[in-house]
């Protein structure tokens, strides 16, 4: 799968631009603040169907503007799709693949995959579990339409049962057989769910371990393991367990959405004794490992976005992961840097084909 071009209208900083890109690697380079990661970002937004960020579509838009475009024209296998998303915010978004529109976002996801890192990736480890849960959806959200269908479930029984127990609270009342209700409602999304994480796991971490070891050279172990309390009791048993814990709290204190991934180093919390190279490669192991699984079950190379990979990485290990990029033969691959030269003189020593894009504010 390859992006041979983008047009972006209205979306972050770019009035309007156009690119043409190279198959194999494009290097985006300028200073910081010009749109070097908003590019990427609507490269992730055409694939996705919203920011890699989690930002609101009216935080999206160009600033006094009330819509943004993308338009992306990909080649998969011997297909071509012309993607175009039109946004105005507040309003239902509208993404269509070669002029038809999708009925529902749902049915867009995974067909484009895509895998995007950026130095605020490092939160995945040293920050609460809210992002490691977000990177187990995104992953499984690609790989299995049915996991974004229970997920969806899940979270709008969820925001219910949420609802309820907040307006109980005001009322100083309960009904226990209504809160019973929306447990024995969620049970179902819940623990197809927690099998498909555990499933994922067991088949992402040997990846994960073996290229970790790559890119560091082998001078750490490193390890992670998937927390969920329904590995411990059914669901049914957890909620009516915390039933008095969640009416005294309004809100809802066990489930999926309590899941968690701990990493670790040298059997030792990674955000605690990791350094930011190390931190950095953990990451860069851990979204590497992603885009093998992708590859393997949709039988065709994601986009990979690598922003900023620079950042926290000594040259020994940029070089390592270059070089595994390269051996690994990944599809298409769009990097940027702040240093126009240092990229392209590290790719220059692989002989791979690339695209050098200069991006300035005085032309976007």
């Amino acid at each position: 799968m390859h992006l041979k071009k983008i047009k972006l209208t209205n979306f972050k900083n770019y009035p309007t631009a156009s690119f043409e890109f190279d198959d194999k690697l494009n290097c985006i380079v300028g200073n910081n603040g010009m749109g070097k990661t908003n590019l990427l970002d609507s490269i992730y937004y055409l694939c996705m169907g919203k920011s890699h960020f989690s930002l609101p579509d009216m935080n999206v838009v160009l600033h006094n503007e009330d819509f943004f475009r993308l338009e992306g024209h990909f080649q998969l296998s011997d297909k071509k799709h012309k993607l175009v998303a039109k946004v105005i915010p507040g309003k239902k978004k509208v993404i269509e693949n070669n002029d038809v529109a999708y009925q529902r976002l749902m049915e867009h996801i995974g067909l484009f995959p895509v895998v995007m890192i950026v130095p605020d990736d490092t939160r995945l480890a040293t920050e609460g579990s809210e992002g490691r849960r977000k990177f187990l959806d995104n992953a499984l959200s690609q790989l299995d339409k049915e996991y974004l269908l229970q997920l969806v479930r899940y979270h709008a029984l969820l925001k219910q049962r949420n609802a309820a127990l907040k307006q109980f609270a005001k009322s100083k009342t309960f009904d226990y057989k209504l809160i019973k209700t929306y447990s024995e409602q969620m049970a179902q999304p819940a623990n197809i769910i927690f099998e498909k994480r555990k499933e994922f796991v067991a088949n992402w971490l040997p990846e994960f371990l073996k290229l970790y070891a790559l890119i560091s050279g082998e001078s750490e172990q490193v390890d992670c393991k998937y927390v969920s309390k329904l590995s411990e009791a059914d669901f049914m048993y957890l909620t009516e367990e915390a039933e008095e814990k969640d009416r005294i709290l309004a809100r809802t204190t066990v489930g999926i959405h309590k899941d968690d991934l701990s990493f670790q180093i040298e059997a030792y919390p990674l955000k605690k004794f990791a350094s930011q190279g190390q931190l950095k490669s953990f990451v860069l192991a851990t979204k590497l490992a992603l885009y093998e699984i992708l590859k393997s079950t949709k039988n065709c190379n994601p986009i990979f976005l690598l922003d900023d990979i620079f950042d926290k990485l000594d040259k020994h290990r940029v070089k390592h992961l270059l070089k595994l990029l390269i051996d690994k033969e990944i599809g298409q691959v769009f990097i940027t840097d702040t240093h126009e030269d240092r990229v392209v003189d590290i790719i220059k020593e692989f002989d791979v084909s690339h695209k050098k894009f200069v991006i300035d504010r005085s032309e976007v």
